[in-house]
């Protein structure tokens, strides 16, 4: 075999003639090509269980380019240039790649070549970042746009010690053969390939030059070029080698010094690196040694983000000069230091805080406001009025929420629209609460938190007031149990409950059930007292006053009276608020509402305009009567009102309105309103039923009286 090079070689010799129609990046490598179809051989690639056309190779030029490229870096290229020219039409007739690697050894070629989808590559493979191929098939990604390739390569031979010199063909419509040719003794000691392509199709000029090719590169060799940047490394194209400096989002370079157990004391130096888009990396460590060349790299704890965190981190320092990676972490070499030295072990917690307070810098300066941002072009934030008040509100909100955020990005992804805005919305009825850093109850019920992140929260929620959320998370939750054993007393003893003994007395203290933020003024008292307690709630006065009424009808007693202590809107006029207040009138659950009903209702409507003190244009009136079942006449009621848009509507003019309600509206309006959190708390409504029947509650009358006491009971232990 030597014998036959040698003759070759020989032969070759006399053909030598000096040509320079080719620039190669690598000096002289000026080689003979007029002995090229001396010693021609064609050769068959052997594939491996799948063929050639169907075994996945790229169809895109770019993602083509790429497996090229990282061809002559997996080759040990420092330099790597991606060279055409075009005439008048953007037309070019061929494209090359030349990179100054260690070239193809004629001994390995029936690897390199012959063996597809099983490279030489693979059984070299280290955790490194050098060798990038490893499945055997890089090298026929030409064919996704050109229709010819041959690599000119130089290499030195192990054998002779010269730099040897032949081409390698392959045709895309005979992907099956590669031809070996044109062995000589290159006239250059510099090793290196030239890659051209002709026979182009689907590409033109611009293709190479165009933004989108540039920008794949930048994010798919960036994070390469900077790692190896102190080395020299370039990538070029037409001999302009690639910027990469406008997809760094921050970039950082500091230094650690950890001393080991002898008191010796090793430098690191420490560059951390975002990238403004994913890279062709997943995000790791990258440890170089003294010589800046990478020994091993390490996953970070962020591949999984979601929140678009692209970084690498590059570590250089002599301690890897004699550093050995093994993935056996009871082995110990006899020199040089593992993963497993106490300097090493110091070094990576270092590197886990260093990426932790970025990730969260990121999310403080980037992510968060992309969120926020966000929740207020879809409307997720509650709408706020125009004043100082409410823009503050707003602005507590929203800094509650973006700190959150910052601590842990997962509770606010994977939520819906409507979730988001109930989650947000339940934060912003929290801020009205004394009670704000035990949110870490509720959040911990949603996503899973760290013991870290469960402190960080912490010692934020406490440095806002976001605490003591205990105790409403227990508010909201015994509200629910309210719900069910409401539903017991009108629903399952409907026979037993009355309006006044038993229906009435369980919502005079859950009123919340028609509306947040109000105060309970009277409850079965007549319009005398209810008049008294109102002026006393609204018009801020020091005590009840004993209001005396001449109308005949001011004995009549509404079941519920409530004021609400917040005002609202005007919806006529903008710069006014009005107060609203609710009237409720409770009926017997086997009492159907009709007219009869509504009439008793518009009762107490017309005594309200009547009287002086009731009658202003800025209070709104709402009345609410209840019971199991509507006649058709309220049915027909709700259709004559509908255009309105509100539901349950049966009569309104001016400013006072009837509304009709069914027991279970009440309920499902309230579980409707409730459902995301309800979800959340894993509240078991069975329960409640186990418990009724544990306690032996019967249903007769005084099943009816123990339910009431035991609502009653909730509503006190809750205020």
């Amino acid at each position: 075999m030597r014998a036959d090079i040698s003759a070759m070689m020989n032969s070759a010799n006399k053909l030598i003639t000096s040509r320079s129609d080719v620039d190669m990046p690598f000096s002289h490598h000026n080689v003979n090509r007029e002995a090229k179809h001396l010693n021609t051989m064609k050769n068959k690639v052997g594939v491996n269980n799948n063929s050639i056309d169907s075994a996945g190779i790229t169809k895109d030029y770019m993602d083509a380019v790429s497996e090229l490229v990282w061809n002559g870096f997996d080759a040990g290229a420092s330099k790597i240039d991606i060279k055409f020219s075009s005439n008048e039409i953007d037309h070019i007739d061929e494209i090359n790649i030349v990179d100054n690697g260690t070239g193809i050894c004629l001994s390995d070629l029936s690897e390199t070549f012959g063996s597809f989808l099983d490279s030489v590559k693979r059984g070299s493979f280290q955790r490194s970042s050098y060798v990038r191929g490893k499945k055997g098939k890089g090298r026929f990604s030409f064919i996704a746009f050109a229709g010819t390739a041959v690599w000119s390569t130089v290499f030195l031979d192990p054998d002779s010690e010269k730099c040897l010199a032949y081409d390698v063909t392959v045709h895309a419509n005979d992907k099956d053969h590669y031809n070996d040719e044109n062995k000589r003794i290159a006239d250059t000691e510099e090793t290196g390939t030239w890659l051209k392509l002709t026979n182009l199709h689907g590409v033109t000029a611009y293709s190479f030059q165009c933004d989108d090719f540039i920008n794949y590169l930048k994010y798919e060799f960036g994070w390469f070029l900077l790692l190896n940047s102190k080395k020299g490394y370039t990538l070029s194209i037409n001999g302009r080698p690639l910027e990469y400096d406008d997809i760094l989002g921050d970039h950082e370079v500091s230094n650690r010094i950890i001393a080991d157990i002898k008191g010796v004391d090793h430098n690191f130096i420490i560059t951390y690196v975002r990238w403004n888009e994913k890279i062709g990396d997943k995000f790791y460590y990258y440890f170089l040694n003294g010589e800046k060349k990478e020994i091993f790299k390490q996953l970070t704890s962020f591949n999984n983000n979601a929140i678009n965190f692209f970084h690498s981190i590059y570590i250089e320092s002599d301690f890897f000069n004699d550093f050995t990676f093994s993935d056996n972490e009871d082995s110990e070499p006899i020199f040089g230091q593992t993963q497993n030295s106490p300097v090493f072990k110091i070094l990576v917690k270092e590197l886990q805080r260093i990426i932790n307070l970025k990730q969260k810098e990121f999310v403080r300066i980037n992510a968060a406001d992309e969120l926020i941002s966000r929740y207020e072009k879809n409307g997720v934030f509650p709408k706020f009025k125009n004043n100082k008040y409410e823009q503050e509100k707003r602005k507590d909100l929203v800094e509650v929420v973006r700190e959150i955020y910052c601590i842990q990005p997962k509770i606010f992804k994977g939520l819906n629209e409507t979730q988001e805005k109930t989650s947000i919305g339940f934060i912003n009825l929290l801020l009205d609460t004394d009670e704000r850093e035990n949110i870490l109850s509720i959040l911990e019920g949603i996503v899973s938190i760290s013991s870290e992140e469960r402190e960080n929260l912490s010692i934020l929620l406490k440095k806002t007031s976001f605490g003591h959320i205990t105790k409403t998370i227990n508010l909201i939750e015994s509200r629910f149990k309210t719900v069910e054993l409401l539903k017991t007393l009108v629903f399952d003893l409907k026979h037993f409950s009355n309006e006044r003994d038993h229906i009435q007395h369980a919502i005079a203290d859950n009123y919340w059930l028609f509306g947040e933020q109000f105060h309970l003024v009277t409850a079965n008292e007549g319009f005398e007292k209810l008049l008294s307690n109102y002026l006393y709630l609204v018009d801020g006065l020091s005590k009840p006053s004993k209001s005396k009424l001449k109308d005949e009808e001011k004995n009549r007693r509404p079941d519920l009276f409530m004021c609400r202590q917040r005002s609202i809107p005007d919806p006529n006029n903008h710069d006014d608020d009005i107060e609203e207040n609710i009237m409720v009138e409770l009926k017997r659950p086997n009492v159907t509402i009709g007219k009869d009903q509504l009439r008793q209702i518009e009762d107490y409507m017309d005594f309200i305009t009547r009287e002086d003190q009731f009658n202003s244009q800025t209070r709104k009136w709402k009345f609410f009567v209840v019971s199991n079942k509507v006649d058709e006449y309220i049915e027909k009621q709700y259709d004559e009102f509908k255009d309105k848009g509100k539901r349950y509507l049966v009569k309104s003019w001016g400013n006072l309105e009837v509304f009709a309600m069914t027991w279970d509206d009440v309920f499902r309006s309230f579980t409707i309103k409730h459902k995301y959190l309800l979800d959340k708390l894993d509240f078991d409504q069975k329960a409640i039923q186990e418990e009724l029947n544990i306690k032996g509650i019967k249903l007769d009358v005084s099943g009816s009286q123990t339910i009431t006491n035991t609502v009653r009971l909730k509503a006190v232990q809750n205020n």
